[in-house]
C-alpha cells in the first residue's frame, strides 16, 4: 500500500536540513590526497563474447584495497573514448559473479561495478573487507561507528566511492568528461554522495529509491531494515539521539545535495517500505543541479527495475550523443 504521503504533498515536502558548521572541513580532509587510479587490473573469463571484463583493484579510503569489475564493449564493438559509468550497490550487495552486471557494457559504455566495503553476503558477493573496527552497534552497517562521525562506517564507504571514480576516469580508453555515477538503494545513496563530493568530475547523476536520505524522517516512517537498524538502536541506547543524528548530518543525501550540479534523473516507487518516498522527494527537492524524477506508484523498493534501465539509456543518449 502507498502509506507514505499523497503525491501532491511529497512534491512539496522540502524538510529543513541543518548542515554541520565542518561539513565542507570534514569531507576535505576525508578526500584530500591523489586521486586513486587502479593498483591492479587483471583479464578475467565471464564467457561472454560481447564483454571483456578485469578484476580491478584500487586503493580506497586509508589505502584500503577495493575491489571491482571493469567491464568494456568487445573491442570489435567499441568506439572511444568510451563514456562510462560507475555503479554502486544495494545494502549488503556485491559486485557480484564477473557477468552478473553488464548492462552498460553492452549498451557501449565503460562499466565499473564497485563492492561496498564489508558487504557482499546479503543478494550478492562482494571481495572487499572493512578493515576497521567498531564500538557497539546494532547488527547491520548502519550504525558502525555511528557515535564519531570520523569512525562512522559511511565516511569509508562514501570516499570509497569517490575514488572509484577516479578509477575509471583515469583509464585510458575512457572519456573524463562523459562519466556518470549511478545506483539503487544504497547504491544510489552513494552515487548521490559522489555527485555532491566531487561535482566538478561527474557528468551525471542515476539516483534510483537512494537510501541514506532524511535520517529523521526516514525511522519515523520505514517499515523495514536498514533504517529500523538506527531505531533499534536508539531504543537501547536512550541517550544516544543528539550524537546519531549528529554524526548521520555529515552523510545524509539531503545535507549533501545541495553541492551536488550535475545533471540528474531520479526515481521513486510510492510503495517504497525500505525507502519512504518522502525520504526520497526531500533528497530530490535538495538536489542543485539539472533534475528530473520518474515516479513508479505501484512498486515497493524494486523501483522501475527495467522500465527505469530504458530510461536512463535514452537519457543518457541525449546528454551524450
Amino acid at each position: 500500500m502507498q502509506y507514505d504521503w499523497p503525491l501532491e504533498q511529497l512534491r512539496d515536502y522540502r524538510p529543513a536540513a541543518a548542515a554541520p558548521a565542518d561539513l565542507v572541513e570534514f569531507w576535505r580532509e576525508t578526500l584530500d590526497g591523489p586521486t586513486s587510479t587502479a593498483q591492479s587490473v587483471a583479464r578475467v573469463e565471464s564467457g561472454l563474447v560481447a564483454v571483456e571484463t578485469y578484476d580491478v583493484t584500487f586503493e580506497g579510503f586509508g589505502g584500503d584495497p577495493v575491489r571491482a569489475w571493469l567491464h568494456l564493449p568487445a573491442r570489435s564493438l567499441r568506439s572511444e573514448p568510451l563514456p562510462g559509468v560507475v555503479q554502486y550497490q544495494g545494502y549488503n550487495g556485491g559486485r557480484g559473479l564477473a557477468h552478473e552486471h553488464v548492462f552498460w557494457a553492452t549498451a557501449g559504455f565503460a562499466h565499473l561495478v564497485v563492492d561496498t566495503r564489508g558487504q557482499g553476503s546479503g543478494w550478492t558477493t562482494g571481495a572487499t573487507a572493512d578493515s576497521v573496527g567498531s564500538g557497539p552497534s546494532q547488527p547491520g552497517f548502519l550504525t558502525r561507528g555511528i557515535d564519531d562521525p570520523r569512525q562512522y562506517f559511511y565516511r569509508r564507504a562514501y570516499a570509497d566511492a569517490v575514488r572509484a571514480l577516479d578509477v575509471l576516469r583515469s583509464h585510458e580508453l575512457v572519456d573524463p568528461a562523459r562519466v556518470v555515477v549511478a545506483g539503487a538503494s544504497q547504491g544510489g545513496g552513494l552515487a548521490l554522495a559522489v555527485a555532491a563530493l566531487v561535482p566538478g568530475d561527474v557528468a551525471g547523476l542515476l539516483c534510483d529509491v537512494p537510501f541514506l536520505c532524511d535520517f529523521r524522517r526516514a525511522v519515523a516512517v520505514a517499515q523495514t531494515d536498514p533504517y529500523l537498524e538506527l531505531v533499534r538502536y536508539l531504543a537501547a541506547h536512550r541517550d544516544a539521539e543528539e550524537t546519531v543524528f549528529a554524526t548521520l548530518s555529515y552523510v545524509d543525501g539531503i545535507v549533501l545535495a545541495p553541492h551536488a550540479t550535475a545533471p540528474a534523473l531520479f526515481s521513486v516507487a510510492l510503495m517504497d517500505q525500505t525507502c519512504p518516498p518522502s525520504t526520497v522527494f526531500a533528497a530530490y527537492h535538495a538536489y542543485a543541479g539539472p533534475k528530473a524524477i520518474e515516479v513508479y506508484p505501484y512498486n515497493d523498493h524494486e523501483g522501475g527495475e527495467a522500465h527505469q534501465r530504458t530510461r536512463q539509456l535514452a537519457w543518457l543518449r541525449d546528454r551524450f550523443d
